[in-house]
Formats: structure tokens, sequence, C-alpha cells
């Protein structure tokens, strides 16, 4: 079936599934295949629960009219995506970086919502079946979309903008993160700056973090940049702590303001910033983008402040890198806070670099003063150190269970693997 035909069957039946579990009648269900399961093989289970169709790429499941064989499953979910996209002629922005994106992303959404019928991608799914499946919830009433887009080895990013074309980028940064896959701090500026060589390319927009000396190297030949920062950029900004939450004071004339956040830590403040400027950017007034940017709750485990009894928890659990995890020891260092704890998962996908980088984050916890240090799991089991030490959450949460915190500021982070939220669970 060409693509032509499979599009017109999606104008049909515009919703795409493919775990059987969420699927709901009318689907068209997505057979995809993985190291450890076949999607082939819950064709005829879904077709039962009413999908519409079934994509599959096995023609030993093919049982009826209604399963469309294909040669590869993945390739045919992307071209559909690729050509529903090339229908839509609206401004798309892509978000790529090492921390901070899906907040970022959020944070955007939250702004352009405000004023335009905005799609966004939902939680993470920012891979390479994430991406498609972003674009192809896009219903014809969008104004404008955002992608966001994850990476852990060179040219995905590039594959990535092929799907979706972005018009606008942005890089929030380049730090440690999947140096295995990638090969090191210059293997990630040249992965992440796939996206910057899109938009040079085909002429596009970005935005660009002017605090970051290595953006504008990356971003060299770009025509249409538009800046934001502390000191310089067309929007510029300053971050307040205060109460524990993040202020950011707006400097630009006609725009002066005080945005208030319900996030925690001055590392979120490149991502407020870059939430102001698309919103200026789009045309949105500054009093709309504050009281957007103010009824922003973080969720899922980033940067939240949980209150328990008279003890305060930041929960930043949701990953970790070496970057991330220095500013967040940092951002919890300077709080002045009576008690201090902290809780560090391990961090993953650092290749030949993580025992030094473990290594790093210890000598950074020793610089300090804690009421307790307690590491689990990962490479923190190979590196020296004189603080707490358990193979997993479930074994840091009865001892923290076993503990009788007063008046304590409690720190809890790691990657997404040792689910360090289970901790307070």
């Amino acid at each position: 079936m060409k693509i032509e035909e499979l599009y017109q069957l999606y104008l049909e039946y515009p919703n795409v599934q493919t775990d059987t579990r969420k699927l709901q009648a009318g689907d068209i269900y997505f057979a995809l295949k993985g190291d450890n399961f076949d999607g082939n093989k819950f064709a005829e289970a879904a077709l039962k629960q009413g999908a519409s169709y079934a994509i599959i790429d096995d023609s030993t499941y093919k049982f009826s009219d209604n399963c469309i064989l294909v040669k590869d499953v993945l390739n045919t979910l992307q071209s559909l995506a690729a050509y529903h996209r090339a229908q839509l002629k609206i401004p798309f922005i892509a978000i790529t970086g090492s921390n901070g994106k899906t907040t970022t992303k959020e944070l955007i959404y939250t702004v352009l919502s405000s004023t335009y019928k905005t799609y966004a991608t939902e939680g993470n799914l920012n891979n390479h079946i994430g991406v498609p499946l972003t674009i192809l919830k896009i219903k014809s009433d969008a104004q404008i979309a955002i992608i966001e887009m994850g990476a852990n080895h060179q040219k995905e990013i590039e594959s990535y903008c092929l799907i979706a074309k972005p018009t606008h980028a942005i890089i929030t940064n380049c730090g440690k993160a999947h140096l295995e896959g990638f090969g090191g701090i210059e293997g990630v500026r040249k992965g992440k700056g796939e996206l910057f060589d899109f938009m040079r390319m085909t002429k596009g927009i970005i935005f660009r973090n002017t605090d970051l000396d290595y953006l504008l190297a990356m971003s060299h030949g770009i025509a249409h940049q538009i800046t934001y920062g502390t000191y310089e950029g067309q929007y510029r900004g300053k971050a307040i702590m205060q109460n524990d939450f993040l202020h950011v004071a707006i400097l630009n004339h006609q725009a002066e303001t005080l945005i208030s956040t319900n996030l925690v830590g001055e590392y979120n403040f490149a991502n407020v910033m870059s939430a102001v400027a698309v919103g200026r950017e789009f045309s949105i007034g500054i009093d709309d983008i504050k009281k957007a940017i103010e009824s922003y709750k973080p969720s899922n485990s980033r940067s939240q402040l949980i209150q328990m009894g008279s003890n305060v928890i930041i929960l930043d659990a949701y990953n970790a890198n070496p970057s991330s995890m220095q500013l967040a020891i940092h951002n919890f260092a300077s709080r002045d806070y009576p008690n201090k704890v902290v809780m560090l998962g391990a961090m993953k996908e650092l290749g030949a670099e993580s025992i030094a980088e473990h290594e790093n984050i210890i000598k950074q916890l020793n610089e300090n003063n804690w009421n307790h240090v307690v590491l689990v799991g990962g490479d923190f089991e190979m590196v020296k150190h004189e603080y707490l030490y358990f193979q997993d959450a479930d074994e840091a949460r009865v001892w923290f269970q076993q503990q009788s915190f007063q008046n304590t500021a409690i720190l809890i982070k790691g990657s997404r693997a040792y689910t360090m939220e289970k901790i307070i669970q």
C-alpha cells in the first residue's frame, strides 16, 4: 500500500495506537517490534478489540483484509507521520538538549496554548516512536506544534528533523549526558547540533541562550536568531531565589515584570526565559506569559517541592546526568536549610567516563556539610566514599522510613532506571 493510500485511511480513522492495552475502537494499530516483543502477534487481538486496521510486517499474521502488510511497520509509521506533517502549514518548534527539554517544552506549551491551539509531545515521547506518534496526534485545528526530541547517538536528531520538519528550534544545553552513545562532550554537541544544522539548511528560526557560549559557535551561519539570557539578548532576565522557588525578573523595556514560578532551582531560569522569548515572538503579551508560567506546576518527579510534615522534599528524580546532578547539588547546597539530606541514584549511559563522573559527584558532595548522604545503585558502588550505600531505591526507602526527620530538607535525584521517587511513596 502506498503511503498516500494509507493516509486516506488515517484521515478516516485518525487515532494511531501501538499498544493494544490502550487501544480504542476505530484506532489504527501499528504492530511494532522490539528486542523483547513482536506487535504482529497482537494484530488479531487488536482487530477484535475494535481496531479499524492493523499494520503488520509479518505475513504469518495476516488473517483478514484489515491487516495491511508492509515491509517495515516502524518505517511506515514514520513515513505516515512525515506525510501528515507535510499537510500542516503551521509553525513547528523542535526542542532538544541534555537537560531541561521536557520542562522547557511544557512551559512553552503553557504559554502558547494561552493564545493558540497548540499540540505538544506528551510526557517524554521524544524518540523514534514518540516523535511520529506526536505528529500523528496533531489535528487540523492546530495553530502551533511543539516537538521534543531526545537522542543518545549521532544522526538521531537529524532523522527526527526529516520527519518533523521544524520551522523553529531550541537547544536547551549540551551537557554530559549519554556520553556512551555520543562519544564525549564534543559528540553531544555534534549530535544535538544536528537540529541547528537542519535550521541552517532550511533557513529556519532558532531561539538561543546567550549564557551558553558554545551555542554561539553551534549556531554560526543561521541568519534568524532570537536570543535570550542574563546579560545579552533580545530578552533579558534575572534569576531570584525566594522561599525555595525560582522567580524571574524580565528586564526588557515595555516587558518588565516579575514571574513567580513553581519551579525549584535556579537552573530552571533558562527554561523560563526560553518560554518568554517564544511567547513574545508569537505576539503574546507579557502579562499573559506571566500568568501562564505562574500557573505551571511541575509533575512527574521534575523539580517538585513536596511538603511532608515539617520536612521539605525536593524531588528531581526523572533523570540524571553529570551536568544536571552537579547543578542540583549546587542549588541544594546554596539553600539555607537547617538540616540537609542528599539521596542520589547513580547515573546511566556514561560509558568509559562513568567511574570518573561518579567520582566527581563524590568530590562535590565532600565539599559541603550534610546531615546524611545516601547513594543508590550503579557505579556509586564502584567508587570510594564514606556515605551510606544501598543497591536500590527499595532498600533506601526502608532506611528512610526508619528515620525521624524533623525540619529537614531532602534532595532526591537519580537516573530514571533507579526510580528514586519510590523512597517517599
